[in-house]
C-alpha cells in the first residue's frame, strides 16, 4: 500500500482554499516577473549609491558542506576579476524544516560535487569522505581568527587540506596563522548563522548581493552576469570564471540500449523547466526514457516554509529566463489538482501519451497560469497533450495510481535523493551509472551518455 501523508497545514497546506490558492499563484506570478525582478534591482542600486555604499558579495560557508568547497575555490579569482568587496561568513547546517533531510543533503553534496568539479574546473576528492570533527574544528579556528583581507586565499587552502584530509597541511597554516579557539568559532557561527537568517536564507555555500542570492558554484555565473551589467568586471570580455555547462545531445547516439530514468513532479517549478528538455535529450540521443513520477513533496510529508518556497521560484524563474523559457504565469496545482492529473497518467501511459499528459500539466500551471483545479483547466491539459476529454472525464479521480508513485519516491530514495527532479542513467546492463538531484544537473547526465557511447566504440 502506498504511504498516506496527512495535510501539513499553514503555508505547506496540501489543500488550500480557492481564494488563497488564487491570491498566492497571482503573488508568485508577479514575484517571479522579470518586470518585478528589474524593479527590485533598480532600488537596491539606488539606494546603494545614496547611501555611497561599496559593491560588496557576501558569501556563508559551511565547513562541511561539499558544494562550499567549490564555492571557496572562486573567491579568489572572483576579487581578481571583480571589483567588488567580499565579507565571508562561517555558517553551520540549519536545522529545522527548509532542510528536511540533512544526512541525505550533506551524502549528496559529497557526491554531487565530485561529479561537477571537474566540469567546472575546480577540485573535490573523488572519494568525498566527510571531514572528522578534529579536522572542522582546526580548520574552523583557522578560518574563525582571518580578517577580510587574508580570507580569500586562505579559505581555499584551509578547504582542499580538510576535504583531502591533510592533516599536516592544517597544522602548518595553523603554524603560520592565528587560530581561533573552539569558544570564537562558534561566536563567528552564530554570527553567521544570524546575519543569513537576517538576510533570508538557510543554506550554505550562498553568495548574496543587491538583495539576491545565489546557491555556490552552479548559480554563480548568475551572479557574474549582475557583476558584469553593473560595470564591475575588469575584462566583460572574458569568459565567465564558471559558466553554466551546455546541454550536448551528440554527436553519438544510442539504440535504446541506455535507460534515463526521469523523477518529475506536478506541483515542482524546477521540474517544469527542464521535463521537456530532459525529453528532447532522450530522443535527441536514442535512451529509453522512463518516467518516474512522484507526489509534490508538501503533498508526501516534506515540510515546507515560506522563505525556501519563495526562493525557489524564483530562482527557478531566473533559470528558465536563462533557458530562455517562458516561465511564470503560475496557478498552483498542489493538493487536489495534482491528484486528478495524476489519476489521469495511468490511463495516458497505456495510450503512449504518459509524458505528454505531464508535459501539458506542467506547461498549464507554470508557464499559462491555468486553473487546473476545474475540469475547464483539466480540460485543456488533457486534449492539449493530444488526449480525449470526453474518455478522460470518465477517470478523473479515480484510484490505481498511487501505488505506483510510491514506488517511484521510494526508490528515489534508495539512491539518496529526495527531490525532484531527479534523475538516474542505467547502463544496458540496467545498473546505475549516475543519479542525481536538479534541474541544473541535465547537463552533466547529457555527457555522462556521451561518455558512454564513446567507450562502447572504443
Amino acid at each position: 500500500m502506498a504511504e498516506k501523508f496527512e495535510n501539513q497545514g499553514g503555508f505547506a497546506t496540501s489543500e488550500p482554499p480557492a481564494l488563497f490558492r488564487w491570491a498566492a499563484s497571482k503573488f508568485v506570478t508577479r514575484m517571479a516577473s522579470e518586470a518585478s525582478l528589474q524593479r527590485r534591482r533598480r532600488q537596491v542600486e539606488k539606494r546603494r549609491a545614496r547611501a555611497n555604499e561599496p559593491f560588496c558579495v557576501e558569501y556563508f560557508h559551511q565547513l562541511d558542506d561539499g558544494y562550499s568547497h567549490l564555492a571557496a575555490q572562486l573567491l579568489a579569482p572572483m576579487l581578481e576579476r571583480y571589483d567588488v568587496e567580499l565579507r565571508v561568513h562561517l555558517v553551520s547546517e540549519d536545522v529545522g524544516p527548509n532542510l528536511p533531510e540533512p544526512d541525505l543533503l550533506r551524502a549528496l553534496s559529497r557526491y554531487d560535487a565530485a561529479q561537477v568539479a571537474p566540469h567546472y574546473g575546480l577540485r573535490f576528492p573523488a572519494e568525498g569522505k566527510p571531514p572528522g570533527p578534529e579536522m572542522l574544528e582546526r580548520a574552523g579556528g583557522l578560518l574563525a581568527a582571518a580578517d577580510d583581507e587574508a580570507m580569500p586565499s586562505l579559505i581555499d587552502k584551509v578547504s582542499e587540506a580538510l576535504w583531502s584530509g591533510d592533516e599536516g597541511a592544517l597544522r602548518s597554516l595553523a603554524e603560520e596563522q592565528a587560530v581561533s579557539s573552539p569558544d570564537q568559532l562558534k561566536a563567528r557561527i552564530e554570527q553567521g548563522n544570524a546575519r543569513r537568517a537576517a538576510l533570508g536564507h538557510y543554506s550554505g555555500a550562498m553568495f548574496f548581493f543587491g538583495g539576491e542570492w545565489y546557491w555556490g558554484a552552479d548559480r554563480f555565473y548568475h551572479l557574474e552576469n549582475r557583476l558584469i551589467e553593473l560595470g564591475r568586471s575588469r575584462d566583460p570580455s572574458a569568459p565567465r570564471l564558471c559558466p553554466r555547462p551546455e546541454i550536448e545531445v551528440g554527436p553519438l547516439k544510442d539504440d535504446g540500449s541506455l535507460t534515463f530514468e526521469i523523477y518529475p513532479s506536478l506541483r515542482s517549478p524546477y521540474t517544469a523547466v527542464i521535463f521537456e528538455t530532459a525529453l528532447r535529450l532522450a530522443e535527441s540521443t536514442g535512451v529509453r526514457a522512463v518516467i518516474r513520477p512522484v507526489l509534490p513533496m508538501v503533498m508526501r510529508g516534506v515540510p515546507a516554509t515560506r522563505q525556501k518556497g519563495q526562493y525557489i521560484f524564483k530562482d527557478a524563474a531566473r533559470e528558465a529566463r536563462a533557458l530562455g523559457l517562458d516561465f511564470g504565469r503560475f496557478y498552483d496545482p498542489i493538493g487536489e489538482p495534482v491528484r486528478r492529473g495524476y489519476s489521469l497518467y495511468p490511463w495516458a501511459a497505456e495510450q503512449g501519451r504518459g509524458a505528454d499528459l505531464l508535459s501539458s500539466f506542467l506547461r498549464r500551471a507554470f508557464y499559462e497560469g491555468v486553473n487546473t483545479n476545474t475540469d475547464r483547466g483539466l480540460q485543456r491539459v488533457v486534449e492539449q497533450a493530444g488526449l480525449s476529454w470526453e474518455e478522460a472525464r470518465t477517470r478523473v479521480g479515480g484510484p490505481g495510481w498511487e501505488e505506483e508513485l510510491e514506488q517511484n519516491r521510494l526508490t528515489m530514495y534508495a539512491f539518496g535523493s529526495w527531490g525532484v527532479p531527479s534523475f538516474r542513467l542505467l547502463d544496458a546492463r540496467g545498473e546505475p551509472v549516475l543519479a542525481l538531484w536538479g534541474q541544473d544537473r541535465l547537463w552533466l547526465f547529457a555527457r555522462e551518455i556521451q561518455r558512454l557511447l564513446r567507450a562502447r566504440k572504443v
